[in-house]
């Protein structure tokens, strides 16, 4: 992984075609939410669809936490696409056949030359495509557990949102005054 992408720094802002062909850019499917990123190796990898069927299955708690997931894969159209059906993904899946992120990054996994992937990588971004978290999935026990991006999301949602804590001092009073900057939905 190229030395810039570390916690605290901000992930670049690709923009790649989804499973259905159309252009999306990180920092739109993000938001103002916190993120999952998953960088993966592809269709043809059995740890990869492990790895989404168990992110499948936090999809529910995902969804009403305010937070995103995103993958991208070397796959082509077709092949993302049957991989997301495949395990009942509801996330957009993003196409670099190209390898343009496994060139920019430094992550192809010179281990296997017959479908050149990148090195697969998890990782939690807060608002900002800031990164708050890094796994190395080359191994499957690398990869983040559910119970571990909970904890990750919980650590950077309490930073990013201002109500986190709704007996802090002065909300209550902001709240009722009726100042709702700070409030979910968040104006900038």
């Amino acid at each position: 992984m190229r030395s810039d992408i570390v916690p605290g720094a901000r992930f670049p802002d690709y923009e790649l075609p989804d499973q259905g062909g159309r252009l999306q850019r990180l920092s739109t499917l993000q938001g103002r939410d916190p993120m999952i990123l998953v960088l993966s190796r592809g269709h043809h990898c059995p740890k990869d669809r492990i790895q989404h069927r168990n992110l499948v299955a936090l999809w529910p708690e995902i969804r009403v936490a305010y937070t995103r997931i995103v993958t991208i894969s070397t796959d082509a159209q077709l092949e993302a696409s049957e991989m997301r059906d495949g395990v009942s993904a509801e996330w957009p899946f993003l196409c670099d056949p190209g390898r343009t992120i496994q060139r920019d990054l430094d992550i192809a996994e010179y281990t296997d030359p017959d479908h050149n992937p990148m090195v697969p990588h998890t990782l939690v971004l807060a608002p900002g495509l800031e990164i708050h978290s890094i796994y190395n999935g080359y191994w499957f026990w690398g990869r983040p557990t559910n119970e571990d991006l909970r904890q990750d999301l919980r650590a950077v949602t309490r930073r990013v949102r201002p109500d986190w804590d709704l007996s802090a001092p002065g909300l209550r009073e902001r709240w009722e005054s009726g100042d709702r900057t700070g409030f979910w939905p968040y104006r900038r």
